[in-house]
């Protein structure tokens, strides 16, 4: 089916934009700052926050607006439609049992991980990770690995011409570095981060492959820099990660 203009329902695509622009980062914004984020006029964004708002989709203090949990109901049903968090769930959590830290499978959404499963042994980032949880690709371990494993035009067209934003003062914003860095991930099989998207976060990330051995995700190990270092990052934990990738290789068709 050849989809036109005309099928296009502009108040929605406007809604969902503005629903976008709020992130870990973003938690909270007024008018003008979801205008500016979203490329609408200030008119339009606030119709659409307004109709949030009314619809129980955000809150309004006067000034700010604020996502409410009703959103998550978005995410959820799409989550549930998936069979991959329901087939490596059962995994995640085994492995985080078995070496006492935290797992997690994410997939690539543009320039943005999506976290679809997660078993949390101990927070080990500031903000709460679940899933539907959104972070940056070019600074994270799943991320680098989802983005490795992607045709190398396709990967620099997904990192733009730079610089990239900086989360800590570790973070690569170079993109020529960061695609250095993703030849050595495809060359080695997994990506080791340190600390380049949270300050006191250390994780290793290796790809999730289908049956066909097609790359469709990430699974990684997050620890607090205090209790692993680079290398014992990889002594404890690769050797896991594979046994789960092997056993996730067999089931994924």
């Amino acid at each position: 089916m050849t989809t036109t203009e005309r099928d296009i329902m502009g108040g929605l695509a406007k809604g969902l934009a503005v629903i976008e622009t709020f992130t870990a980062d973003r938690p909270r914004q007024s008018i003008a700052e979801v205008s500016a984020a979203s490329g609408l006029d200030r008119a339009t964004a606030r119709r659409c926050l307004l109709t949030l708002s009314h619809q129980g989709y955000a809150d309004w203090d006067g000034k700010f607006f604020t996502l409410t949990p009703r959103v998550l109901r978005l995410g959820t049903a799409c989550l549930a439609t998936m069979p991959l968090p329901q087939i490596v769930q059962p995994h995640l959590d085994e492995l985080s049992e078995r070496i006492g830290e935290s797992s997690s499978v994410s997939i690539l959404d543009g320039a943005e991980i999506v976290y679809v499963a997660r078993s949390a042994q101990q927070k080990v980032m500031s903000i709460a990770l679940m899933p539907g949880s959104r972070l940056p690709a070019h600074c994270t371990s799943m991320g680098r690995v989802l983005l490795a494993y992607r045709p190398e035009a396709e990967a620099r067209a997904l990192l733009g011409s730079g610089p990239l934003p900086a989360r800590t003062h570790r973070t690569l914003t170079n993109v020529e570095a960061v695609m250095a860095v993703l030849a050595r991930i495809r060359a080695e099989g997994h990506a080791l981060n340190d600390q380049e998207v949270e300050t006191g976060l250390r994780s290793i990330a290796v790809p999730v492959f289908d049956a066909r051995g097609r790359v469709i995700a990430a699974m990684n190990v997050g620890v607090s820099a205090a209790r692993a270092t680079p290398d014992e990052m990889r002594t404890r934990f690769l050797s896991e990660l594979c046994s789960v990738q092997g056993s996730l290789r067999q089931m994924l068709r």
